[in-house]
């Protein structure tokens, strides 16, 4: 699957109606009962090893996280009895079977919100989220976010971790997320990021010409100067960047960039560490206009430019559920197409 552009409107988006569950009187499973995968044995290579760890391997749909809990809650039979412990070792032959349950999470409340999306099925979306819309709620705003949102437009992701959200971009960073609508969906996509299976690649203004492309990497932790800022830090977490040039101005660059990591702020963090912060990006040195002989009209957007330039264009990777190959693309937004129209009249 190839898809372009901004997706449809708010109003055009696949209509997905909240799960509902079949319940037998006095008998069933409770009403937030997902559908029970088969019943597994214990293969001889897993023999001697603890339980959730053996379940986290035969049940992959699920983390280990939310299998302990499972265990304690009697979610897990072992050999016809619930489990009673999380590390009591298991033995060849075992009969190992789960009744998982979908969690609904009422903290964030839906909410109409502005966002396109480019692609929906039962398992995945892929939505573009416009700069200025905050990803989830966090310290300082409770709602008005794109979870929110989430909620309103795909109401299974309630039953989904933060409604589905496994990457995130900062509020002022544009471009597009891939979303789980599943619980299968999501565990995937997550092990998918972790082992750098998914495609992220960015448009990014900065102040300053490189005169080449090249790959950062430099560990990335909190700034022991700023605790509102990242930074290169000794002891920081391992962070990979690669950009190459798309298009040269006088005292500026457009490039495309590339995550392999996906640390926080951190195309701000190491394009600043190498004194090229984002156009528009004060919180990292990159805020105003720059340049001997710019013109005046062009000094003005640069100085009127109060975001980072900072774009994600294109997610490309294999559908955690069926394998498809897909790959979507989306435009960078108006403000941005402006900054380097200005740029380009010099």
């Amino acid at each position: 699957m190839t898809t372009h552009g901004p997706g449809e409107p708010d109003g055009n988006a696949p209509d997905h109606g909240a799960l509902e569950a079949d319940l037998e009187p006095d008998s069933g499973p409770d009403e937030n009962s997902a559908d029970c995968p088969d019943p597994v044995r214990v293969p001889e290579r897993l023999a001697g090893q603890r339980l959730d760890a053996v379940a986290a391997k035969l049940f992959p749909d699920w983390s280990r996280s939310r299998l302990q809990v499972w265990i304690e809650q009697g979610r897990l039979r072992l050999n016809g009895a619930a489990a009673e412990r999380a590390r009591v070792a298991v033995a060849v032959g075992d009969l190992l079977e789960l009744e998982p349950v979908a969690e609904p999470d009422f903290r964030v409340l839906p909410q109409a919100i502005a966002f396109d999306v480019l692609y929906a099925d039962e398992h995945l979306a892929i939505v573009h989220k416009p700069a200025g819309l905050t990803t989830h709620p966090g310290a300082g705003q409770a709602d008005g976010t794109l979870q929110n949102g989430l909620l309103h437009r795909f109401a299974q992701t309630a039953l989904v971790p933060r409604a589905g959200i496994v990457h995130r971009l900062d509020k002022d960073t544009s471009g597009l997320l891939a979303v789980a609508l599943s619980l299968p969906a999501h565990t995937r996509l997550v092990a998918m990021l972790a082992r750098r299976e998914i495609r992220r690649e960015y448009d990014a203004v900065i102040n300053g010409t490189p005169v080449s492309g090249t790959t950062i990497d430099e560990p990335i932790g909190r700034s022991p100067r700023d605790r509102l800022k990242m930074a290169v830090v000794e002891g920081g977490r391992d962070a990979v960047t690669h950009f190459r040039i798309h298009e040269r101005f006088t005292h500026h660059t457009h490039l495309r960039v590339r995550l392999e990591t996906g640390r926080t702020h951190q195309i701000r963090v190491h394009l600043a560490y190498q004194r090229m912060p984002l156009v528009g990006d004060a919180l990292y040195g990159g805020g105003g206009a720059r340049g001997a002989g710019l013109s005046e009209p062009t000094r003005a957007v640069l100085q009127g430019f109060r975001r980072q330039a900072l774009h994600a264009r294109e997610l490309a990777f294999d559908h955690p559920i069926t394998g498809e190959a897909l790959c979507a693309a989306a435009e960078m937004p108006e403000d941005m197409q402006a900054l380097i129209a200005a740029l380009r009249a010099g």
